[in-house]
């Protein structure tokens, strides 16, 4: 293992910038080159790790309300539900859009109360016939909370990338067991897949021009919508009556 260090000098009382940039320049000259390191043991560990405690530790949940909070802010359009009302919610979150495509592994449940048929993607739809398609439904492999980025593979869920970036309006589906907290633990995920072509997006397409007018739509879909399918809530606890109540009270009394 070499001795390579990163340090930098510290800049003291009186001295130029031109001095500093000088005594950073001397002190990288004098330790070997970033490019000599080899072995394995010579690179630095200190990065975010998919198994570290904040990842595997953390509550689901939470972790569910990092990824909405993420993708509200990028302007994308959240919907919360369980399995039982995900086919209303999807329905919902098409609208009435007079033509959707959708690759062909979309569960059928997902379609079930759609207003309009669905066309499945056998993948010979040029671009200009998916330009006038008003939006495409499609699931996930990955939803990375803190970045909140959705991870697409081509597959028969996620879609072609080519049908999944020009229609106007995505629709996408995320299961609760598809969200983890950070890249770390996406990339791992996606490693179990490593000659996939994978598509990530964080929030519908925007650019902004020199003068920072912001444009909508130019690379991918204009809008954005999540539906996020969450467990069922824990049924609460019915509350006792009074002769429940009065029995126990009698019975520890007794004991």
């Amino acid at each position: 293992m070499n001795a390579w260090a990163d340090e930098r000098p510290v800049r003291t009382r009186g001295m130029s910038a031109k001095e500093e940039i000088l005594a950073r320049v001397r002190s990288a000259l004098a330790v070997p080159r970033r490019d000599e390191v080899t072995d394995a043991e010579d690179v630095p560990r200190a990065y975010q790790r998919a198994d570290d405690k904040q990842e595997v530790s953390t509550d689901p949940a939470k972790i569910r309300d990092v990824l909405v909070q993420r993708l509200e802010d990028y302007t994308a359009i959240v919907h919360r539900t369980s399995a039982a009302g995900a086919p209303a919610v999807i329905a919902e979150a098409v609208g009435e859009a007079r033509q959707v495509i959708a690759p062909p592994g979309v569960p059928e449940s997902w379609t079930r109360e759609l207003g309009t048929a669905v066309l499945l993607d056998d993948g010979s739809a040029s671009p200009h016939e998916l330009d006038a398609i008003d939006a495409v439904l499609t699931g996930c492999h990955t939803a990375i909370a803190l970045t909140g980025t959705i991870v697409l593979r081509a597959d028969e869920l996620g879609g072609r990338r080519a049908v999944t970036l020009i229609p106007d309006h995505h629709v996408v589906v995320v299961e609760a067991e598809q969200v983890v907290l950070g890249v770390p633990k996406g990339i791992e995920r996606m490693n179990t897949d490593p000659r996939a072509a994978w598509t990530m997006v964080s929030g519908p397409s925007a650019t902004s021009d020199i003068e920072l007018d912001r444009v909508e739509g130019v690379h991918g879909p204009r809008r954005l919508e999540v539906v996020l399918i969450e467990p069922e809530p824990e049924p609460e606890p019915e509350p006792e009556n009074e002769t429940e109540t009065e029995s126990r009270n009698d019975q520890e009394k007794t004991a």
